[in-house]
């Protein structure tokens, strides 16, 4: 675990403050929450190994306003270089001021996500005088201050820089003045009106104490005070600060040469992208860091945060496989947990994303669940899954329960695509005619063998293969046809836990609309040639221990009585239905074999019999396989285009295409 690199490089006899801050530019987006996240981590790891730890966290309210938020009216363009928290807060809002109308309600997420932290604003400290030391000795050592801008990063910095923003006197702006003398504890300043391209100052030049919240320190300098005046021994920074020569490097150097301390354990870390994409507070772009605690529950958004290593970018997204990833091995650690599996790595991170709202034991229940319970209202969530539990929910599950279903909620109303909404249809909807006559013929043959599964999600999931295998069809069209039958629609949940939550003979009734209209196209686009299937049988034959031959006739004739006739005669073509067991699993194949045309049935049946004694042979001796041969035949019949459902006399098998296994 990360973490413990952390511990092992602290000294454990210390006192350690971990230290994070953010300026309250605009709308807090959700990546603020990584640094805050991973900060409180490696509190609660160090506290847990008896470490005297405290996290705090600072709004830096004192910075000027840079940037017009993306959701600020514009007439606060004028406030532009003063202090964050001195511009009046939005109209309508009922927050004190700017900086607190952005930052009070991330803050509140800190309860909400089980953050413990020590909360101050720079604004308390410059103005109680807490920072005045640290001013004096980075004033007075001025000459180095510049020395060390130019060794570490490059930046030159005139011979009267002093690192110091007065609050200007007259206009009240901070990111426009420029120091340019310091002396008997006075600083020389004045407003330019050209300093920076994003504000504009006054030209007033004057002279003040720079103590007591008059102004402030270039925030390089005083992310360096920080560390020395609050004893601060970690804190981490996104890696656009820690690059060689960055701002991270600039603050080390200034700790170590003037005020003579070591600077705090750094812990950088990556990015937070949502959608490979970089989030900015003021430009509002990526999801609110509020819209996304709303949406995840808090221990789910802890593990998103930490179970990375810092150095490795995360790539949130909140489409729906993204999501069930991060829920399914969320849910993993838990149930390792209730069946004590869990190893030390597992076990420490655990520790620093529970939180203490959450339940303490129970089952977890999938977010895919809900999210397809929740689409189909028939469906009384609570007594489905006691149902699926066998039995009652405890209290912590129930408490769960309602947490999930909220995220649930929340993600089908906020972030789903279209693709992953649905709705049950009430009809078979016209569109299901343009499926393949593959597809058509799976749906067909669905209808028998879901006659006696028992209907529960895993065991429709299996059989809903097997008939995929053995009709043939690829199982994503196999599942793409249960999905345009029931919603309309190419793709959905998983197709054995739709039709888990749908009465049996309602699924029955929908399967049996679904019918084979020609089954002469059926034969014509699955039939392999015989040739073919030898191909394909020679290709698969060690892995192939038995096959199992059955003919079937399609016949179309006029009159079911023909069928009683040994002279009847009928339009048919005959095919071999193929059974073998693969990797364990049945298949099955159709391959052409007899002629097509009108004839007597009889001599249809003698034909077709003939070949496929002579295919057997021919597997026998060819390819070296254990073949069985089923004399009796399947009929399918239609009389004047509708298809019988009757035992035809002399015959062992129904009309009807019914899988049989192997």
């Amino acid at each position: 675990m990360w973490m413990n690199d952390i511990k092992n490089a602290l000294n454990p006899g210390l006192t350690h403050i971990i230290n994070d801050s953010k300026t309250p530019s605009g709308q807090v987006h959700v990546g603020s929450l990584r640094g805050v996240l991973i900060h409180d981590a490696i509190a609660r790891h160090l506290k847990q190994d008896g470490f005297n730890a405290r996290f705090t966290y600072g709004v830096d309210d004192y910075d000027p306003m840079d940037g017009l938020p993306f959701d600020a009216p514009g007439e606060l363009t004028q406030r532009m270089g003063e202090p964050l928290c001195n511009i009046p807060a939005p109209p309508g809002s009922t927050a004190s001021d700017f900086a607190d109308h952005y930052i009070a309600d991330f803050l509140r997420l800190f309860a909400e996500l089980g953050v413990e932290a020590d909360i101050y604003r720079m604004r308390d400290i410059y103005r109680s005088g807490r920072f005045n030391e640290a001013i004096h000795t980075i004033l007075d050592n001025a000459p180095t201050v510049r020395e060390i801008y130019q060794k570490v990063s490059g930046s030159e910095r005139a011979p009267d820089w002093y690192p110091f923003q007065v609050i200007c006197e007259n206009c009240g702006k901070i990111g426009t003045t420029e120091v340019f003398a310091y002396e008997n504890g006075e600083v020389r300043y004045r407003c330019r009106k050209d300093l920076v391209s994003w504000a504009t100052g006054c030209s007033y030049e004057g002279r003040v104490s720079p103590l007591s919240g008059n102004g402030k320190l270039p925030w390089k300098l005083e992310w360096a005070a920080k560390w020395f005046v609050f004893g601060i021994t970690v804190e981490g920074a996104g890696k656009d600060h820690c690059t060689k020569g960055g701002s991270r490097d600039i603050a080390s150097q200034v700790v170590r040469r003037v005020f003579n301390q070591i600077p705090p354990l750094n812990v950088p870390y990556e990015f937070f992208l949502v959608n490979g994409a970089k989030m900015s507070s003021s430009k509002g772009v990526g999801a609110s860091a509020r819209a996304i605690a709303d949406f995840l529950p808090p221990e789910v958004l802890r593990y998103l945060m930490v179970k990375t290593l810092p150095k490795r970018s995360v790539n949130f997204s909140v489409d729906l496989n993204p999501m069930l990833k991060v829920f399914n091995e969320y849910d993993a650690l838990l149930t390792a947990k209730r069946h004590n599996r869990l190893n030390d790595e597992q076990q420490q991170l655990l520790a620093v994303v529970e939180v203490a709202s959450e339940p303490k034991d129970f089952q977890p229940i999938s977010f895919q669940l809900l999210v397809s319970m929740l689409q189909l209202p028939h469906i009384n969530i609570d007594e489905e899954i006691a149902k699926r539990l066998g039995r009652a929910l405890t209290e912590d599950e129930q408490r769960h329960l309602a947490r999930r279903l909220r995220a649930a909620d929340y993600w089908l109303k906020h972030y789903a695509a279209e693709e992953d909404k649905y709705e049950l249809q009430d009809d078979i909807p016209p569109s299901w005619t343009d499926l393949a006559m593959a597809q058509k013929l799976f749906l067909s043959r669905g209808l028998d063998s879901l006659e006696t599964v028992d209907w529960e999600e895993e065991s429709l999931q299996s059989c809903l293969f097997d008939v995929a295998r053995c009709t043939p069809v690829a199982p994503k069209a196999a599942f793409a046809a249960i999905y345009k039958l029931f919603l309309n629609k190419d793709s959905g949940p998983k197709a054995g836990a739709l039709l888990s939550f749908l009465d049996r003979d309602y699924v029955k009734q929908r399967l049996g609309q679904a019918c084979v209209p020609d089954w002469y196209a059926c034969y014509r686009e699955l039939g392999l040639e015989p040739d073919e299937f030898m191909a394909f049988v020679e290709d698969k034959k060690a892995a192939l221990t038995h096959v199992t031959l059955t003919p079937e006739l399609y016949l179309c004739v006029e009159s079911d009585k023909i069928l009683q006739s040994p002279d009847g005669f009928g339009f048919g073509f005959g095919v071999a239905r193929v059974y073998f067991t693969d990797e364990q699993k049945a298949h099955s194949r159709l391959v052409k074999l007899n002629f097509e045309g009108y004839a007597r049935i009889k001599a249809q049946q003698s034909s077709l019999l003939d070949r496929l004694s002579i295919m057997a042979d021919e597997l026998r001796q060819k390819c070296a396989i254990n073949v069985s041969l089923r004399e009796s035949m399947t009929l399918h019949v239609e009389v004047n285009g509708r298809k019988l459902d009757q035992y035809i006399a002399g015959l062992s098998h129904r009309s009807t295409d019914k899988i049989e296994p192997a």
